[in-house]
């Protein structure tokens, strides 16, 4: 897998602005009192873009797209408030009004009104290498590495989002990733860090106590819940790289047993990732191609819906009826998001968004 070490330096970048139409100043101007619930916010619906930024001499940004596909505004945090948000934007997560961007490697999460991206406070403290962030019950959880070369001081960092503070840890497997919370429990992906590993974490929110560990395929990197509510767990595999290659995986996870149901095997040297699942088509990427089945009764598909293409990542909206796809370039210019017509797989845009552009958000 991927890991990118970065250095933190002070840098100071050009200021992207926004300004409103002249037919927005005049609706304005035209009602002086208007409905505050009718005011459409700055970046309210359409998309926000995590972008990492260059790994040795800048700092990470988020773009936002509007709800056409047509148009982008560029680093909207520094725009906003005048700084920038350090190096390494690593992902960003929600509750309510509130948007949680992480910093990676200044182990900081600036939090800012997702809707105007004024910040509001910064976390801090009690963080180490964190990755995803994900509300529960009004808690925050936190994914957190620590130090990427020990496989034993890996943890979720517990938030009171009332104070912004870290109240407490959980202890989990090496190399915590994504957390999805299905109304009861928490899952959490142990990918590996730098390493590999092959368990998904299940935490009780209202003990925040680990319940049960999961066993599945090696280096599982995304989370998706069904319709019926079961977890699919797509598995990469252990790379070439590490000199024990390993074939893909897809585990079905009963939830309420928290039990292994099903596991696809892919090719030896087949590591899917990404996966998507909107109502019952599942979707993943693999060797510069898209693949569809369905959730209900997946097979292993034999050709791709969509190809060619080198996706950092890639995300199924619109109702299934749009993919989003990142291409990060040469990581050290602006990278793309390319925009397909899942009805018939065609590219119909191309929108430059910042540096290694890496996930993406429906901001409604």
């Amino acid at each position: 897998m991927k890991f990118y070490k970065f250095l933190l330096i002070a840098f100071a970048g050009t200021l992207f602005f926004y300004s409103c139409s002249d037919d927005d100043v005049a609706t304005v101007a035209d009602d002086p009192d208007p409905d505050p619930e009718e005011m459409m916010l700055p970046f309210e619906n359409g998309f926000l873009i995590t972008n990492q930024g260059i790994p040795t001499t800048g700092f990470g940004s988020v773009d936002f797209v509007d709800a056409t596909l047509t148009t982008v505004t560029s680093a909207i945090y520094q725009d906003v408030n005048g700084s920038n948000l350090g190096p390494t934007v690593q992902s960003m997560g929600f509750f309510g009004d509130l948007a949680y961007i992480i910093t990676n490697e200044t182990n900081r999460i600036t939090v800012v009104n997702r809707f105007t991206f004024e910040e509001v406070a910064r976390i801090e403290t009690g963080l180490e290498n964190p990755r995803y962030f994900l509300e529960a019950n009004g808690k925050g959880y936190v994914s957190n590495w620590g130090d990427p070369s020990v496989a034993t001081d890996d943890f979720i960092a517990i938030i009171d989002l009332t104070t912004n503070e870290v109240t407490g840890t959980i202890p989990v497997g090496e190399g915590p990733e994504e957390l999805l919370f299905n109304r009861f429990n928490i899952y959490v992906a142990n990918q590996g860090g730098i390493s590999v590993n092959n368990t998904v974490t299940v935490i009780d929110p209202v003990a925040d106590v680990v319940t049960s560990t999961i066993p599945v395929g090696e280096v599982p990197n995304s989370l998706q819940i069904d319709d019926n509510g079961s977890l699919w767990v797509l598995g990469g595999g252990s790379p070439a790289s590490t000199g024990n290659e390993t074939a893909g995986t897809l585990s079905v996870i009963n939830t309420a047993s928290n039990q292994v149901i099903t596991t696809f095997l892919f090719g030896m040297e087949d590591h899917p990732n990404y996966l998507n699942i909107v109502g019952d088509e599942l979707y993943y990427f693999l060797d510069g191609a898209v693949f569809k089945s369905s959730a209900s009764n997946f097979q292993i598909p034999s050709a791709s819906e969509i190809s060619g293409v080198d996706f950092s990542t890639m995300m199924v909206v619109n109702n299934g009826a749009t993919l989003l796809g990142t291409d990060i370039g040469d990581g050290m210019t602006n990278g793309e998001i390319q925009v397909y017509n899942l009805q018939d797989n065609t590219l119909t845009t191309t929108l430059n968004v910042g540096i290694v552009p890496n996930h993406v958000y429906i901001n409604p």
